[in-house]
């Protein structure tokens, strides 16, 4: 329930009153300051409140931003304000001394600490005239100004690829407004869109051609679901904390889940891929924790400057390198426009092989250029950015045990973390297979894992060690098993990895919601990046000899995806469900 109080004298003519209820407000009127501070304080203490001057004149979007998103404790626009029930004790101790009206009130929070967010109203009308030709004058502007039109454009997002912007969001935010006219919600579109794709990698997995044809066309509708749930969460806003978990999440299950289904599509005519479909996702999932950690090592620092950064600013003044650019990193809407299109007319092994291709392509621009970035900034690092950055490690007991007594030189954790990664894939990859040197390698890639934790990661580069942990630890898991020769192998690392990979999103998406990393039992039940290759390496070893027979190695891969799962899903739905989860939705792309 949110109540609405009319502060001042009635505006004869006025329809703010009806406004204020089509926005779901049950409205008072109050005539002076002390009735609006009465109402106020009488207010169930669980409710948002809103004070709005009867004097307003605007657009009904201009009220709809400022009163009804529920990513802001505090939100206003001139003549009106919102409060949400956490801000509403700092509310009540600044009525006192706060003037009568939401604009002195929104005064006083912000300067009693309580951030009032003011949302850009660009083109939309929001005043309080103060006499008959001024209430004329802005009634005039906001008759000049379509608010439909205005509401559908900021729908769609700002900055989007080449062919979301052309190709989907001109007609996507059409279906989002028919969307929010029948009451549907962001998350039934969200869930529409993860069937759908649920579908479409069926349809990939019948190995037919009329499958891949169903199966492309599919992915592209699941597609315009995507864009289109973010739309109406716009058009409506209708943010949520489920919603913020499904957003994050469902984005990665729908790809990885349809790379399976070209895999088993595959393998019904006779072509194994699955060490395709599972380096694809090791690459895709790397590339966003380059992405990921980059940007939480920076967006506080402080001198974050760089004459590559300068570079890049000038370059985006010129409009055709800017969709250069973006379409060069190969992001969501081109790269599941190739998949949909190449599924269709050519074969899984062809959709593997260019998506490896442009993916990797991809990774060396993006990888590159932040890694110049780094090198030419003198970027000063907060703890919040070290923090962040350990956090996405994801480092289990061994790697904590190792990191309080061998200390890794402070200017060479990033080369300390590749060295044990690049030790034991390569190990994995020449070693006799069922022989226990991969093992050996894990073992010391725990070393050397706890000593690139071992003091702040403030470095220039020290953001690479994140990503350097996640290539390890999937690389070492696709190699042992895809040299293992054990029948089903393959797919059963490819659910560890999966499950794995949902944990590492998990813990992004925490971060960016300002909520933290989950909890550290979580991470050492799951064993931490280090113990968990060691684990495999271990069962390699055990179960992969020349005298062992059967699908020892598959089983228990299987085991540990399932564990897996289990543990972080239960997990990550206790946490999304429940009112300490962050009221956002992404609104970047990722890659």
């Amino acid at each position: 329930m949110s109540t609405a109080i009319l502060a001042g004298v009635p505006v004869p003519g006025s329809s703010l009153e009806g406004d204020l209820r089509s926005l779901g407000f049950d409205v008072r009127t109050a005539a002076d300051a002390a009735e609006t501070a009465k109402l106020l304080t009488a207010a169930p203490a669980d409710e948002r409140v809103a004070v709005v001057d009867t004097r307003f004149v605007g657009h009904l979007h201009s009220l709809r931003l400022a009163l009804t998103d529920p990513r802001f404790a505090a939100a206003a626009v001139p003549g009106a304000l919102a409060v949400q029930p956490e801000a509403r004790p700092a509310l009540n101790r600044v009525l006192a001394s706060a003037g009568p009206g939401p604009d002195a009130l929104a005064t006083a929070l912000d300067g009693a600490g309580t951030p009032v967010q003011r949302p850009e109203l660009g083109s939309l009308v929001a005043s309080v005239p103060q006499d008959p030709q001024s209430r004329h004058e802005a009634r005039a502007a906001v008759a000049a100004v379509d608010d439909e039109a205005v509401r559908l454009r900021t729908a769609v997002k700002s900055r989007d690829g080449f062919f979301t912007t052309y190709c989907i969001s001109p007609y996507s935010r059409y279906i989002a407004r028919w969307c929010a006219r029948r009451g549907l919600t962001p998350n039934q579109v969200t869930t529409a869109s993860l069937v759908t794709a649920l579908i479409a990698a069926a349809c990939a997995a019948t190995g037919t051609r009329g499958g891949y044809i169903a199966a492309g066309v599919l992915l592209i509708c699941s597609f315009v679901l995507d864009c289109t749930d973010g739309q109406l969460a716009r058009y409506s806003l209708q943010y949520s904390t489920l919603g913020a978990w499904l957003d994050a999440t469902f984005d990665r299950a729908k790809e990885y889940a349809y790379y399976a289904g070209l895999a088993l599509g595959a393998a019904r005519n006779g072509d194994d891929i699955w060490v395709l479909a599972l380096g694809a996702m090791v690459l895709q999932t790397c590339r966003h924790v380059v992405d990921f950690s980059f940007n939480e090592a920076n967006h506080d620092a402080t001198a974050n400057t760089s004459p590559t950064a300068a570079l890049s600013d000038k370059l985006d003044s010129v409009g055709w390198t800017v969709w250069v650019r973006r379409m060069i990193v190969l992001p969501i809407g081109e790269r599941w426009a190739m998949i949909a299109v190449l599924t269709a007319v050519t074969t899984p092994r062809i959709v593997f092989y260019a998506l490896l291709i442009g993916c990797a392509l991809a990774a060396c621009y993006t990888t590159a250029g932040r890694i110049l970035r780094s090198l030419t900034r003198r970027a000063t690092r907060t703890d919040r950015a070290a923090q962040a950055l350990a956090d996405l490690a994801d480092s289990g007991p061994l790697a904590e045990l190792f990191a309080r007594f061998v200390k890794g030189p402070r200017s060479a954790l990033p080369v300390i973390a590749f060295a044990g990664g690049a030790l034991v894939v390569a190990v994995s990859l020449f070693a006799p297979v069922g022989s226990w040197w991969p093992a050996v390698a894990a073992a010391v890639y725990c070393v050397l894992s706890g000593a690139a934790v071992s003091r702040p990661l403030k470095g220039a580069l020290d953001w690479l060690v994140p990503p350097v942990f996640r290539a390890a630890e999937y690389v070492t898991v696709l190699v042992l098993a895809a040299r293992s020769d054990v029948h089903a192998a393959l797919p059963a690392a490819f659910g560890l990895v999966a499950a794995v990979a949902y944990h590492h999103y998990d813990t992004v998406y925490r971060i960016k919601g300002g909520t933290g990393a989950p909890p550290r039992w979580l991470v050492r039940t799951i064993g931490g990046h280090d113990g968990r290759t060691l684990v495999v390496a271990v069962l390699a070893a055990v179960l992969t000899t020349r005298h062992t027979t059967g699908n020892g190695f598959a089983v228990a891969l299987t085991v540990c995806a399932a564990a897996v799962a289990v543990v972080v899903l239960a997990e990550s739905i206790r946490f999304w469900v429940s009112s300490g989860a962050p009221a956002v939705h992404d609104e970047g792309e990722p890659a």
